[in-house]
């Protein structure tokens, strides 16, 4: 029966609460509420040298600090070895040339780029960190606003960088590829999106599918001890592409109707 202890079918999510601009010192922040799961995103944008191997892009760094507030787990460096498992996993799915165009973040060539650190706060785990974690970084890049620059070249040859004062003469980043985790938990002979973390206790295996607005899958990954033979990962990844597209909608949806409420907008932030 496609029915959960919780009463969610296998393919529902829990109710997602996101909310962007929630952090007044970063380029662009975001908070999601996934269930009990409760993460927070900051994005700030920083001069930097382009690497050499990509000497007219920009980069991403990412870093995720577990709360020692969000499980007892965490308390001393308890969350050290998940914060890096997911930052090697974030950077697994913006390695590619698809996911945000990082040409767009190069100011001069081999000398000047936009950098921009993604920091990931865990407040709070209630089970599917990998989901809820995506979906807050897609909203805080969405939300991040980079001054526009001009180069000015003098007579010597010498460069000089002037930022815009304006706050509104910024450019925005193109999300439309960003893709979002979808994590299906294998329990019993069936497969589950979003579990909670009783569920999480049940499953031997899970696999974490990277997807895009268009169903197209970027990335592949198994967690877990279990093993998963070759037709429950293709059926897991056909759920994946489903369930993605759908989470991606809903998510574009709700920025830029939040968007569109402008200054205007109720903000909750950390009290509500």
């Amino acid at each position: 029966e496609d029915l959960r202890v919780d009463g969610r079918g296998c393919e529902d999510y829990r109710c997602v609460e996101v909310e962007t601009d929630v952090v007044s010192n970063t380029s662009g922040s975001a908070r999601v509420k996934l269930g009990h799961t409760d993460i927070l995103v900051g994005v700030k944008a920083e001069m930097g040298m382009p690497k050499l191997e990509k000497p007219n892009e920009g980069y991403l760094e990412f870093f995720v600090d577990c709360s020692a507030n969000a499980t007892p787990e965490f308390e001393g460096r308890g969350g050290d070895d998940l914060g890096t498992e997911i930052a090697n996993t974030l950077y697994r799915i913006f390695n590619n040339k698809s996911s945000i165009d990082l040409k767009s973040l190069c100011i001069s060539p081999r000398e000047h780029c936009w950098v921009l650190y993604v920091d990931v706060l865990l407040l709070e785990c209630g089970g599917n960190l990998f989901d809820a974690i995506s979906v807050a970084v897609k909203a805080a890049l969405f939300n991040t606003r980079i001054p526009r620059v001009r180069v000015l070249e003098d007579e010597e040859g010498s460069k000089d960088i002037e930022l815009s004062d304006d706050p509104y003469d910024c450019i925005r980043l193109n999300v439309e590829n960003v893709p979002c985790i979808v994590t299906l938990c294998k329990i019993g002979y069936r497969h589950v999106v979003d579990a909670t973390l009783q569920e999480e206790a049940c499953s031997l295996a899970s696999l974490l599918v990277s997807v895009t607005s268009k169903g197209v899958v970027t990335c592949m990954r198994k967690v877990g001890k279990g093993s998963l033979d070759p037709e429950s990962i293709f059926e897991m990844m056909e759920t994946g592409k489903r369930v993605g597209k759908v989470l991606h909608t809903s998510l574009q949806s709700v920025l830029h109707k939040e968007e569109s409420l402008g200054p205007k907008r109720q903000k909750v932030g950390f009290l509500g």
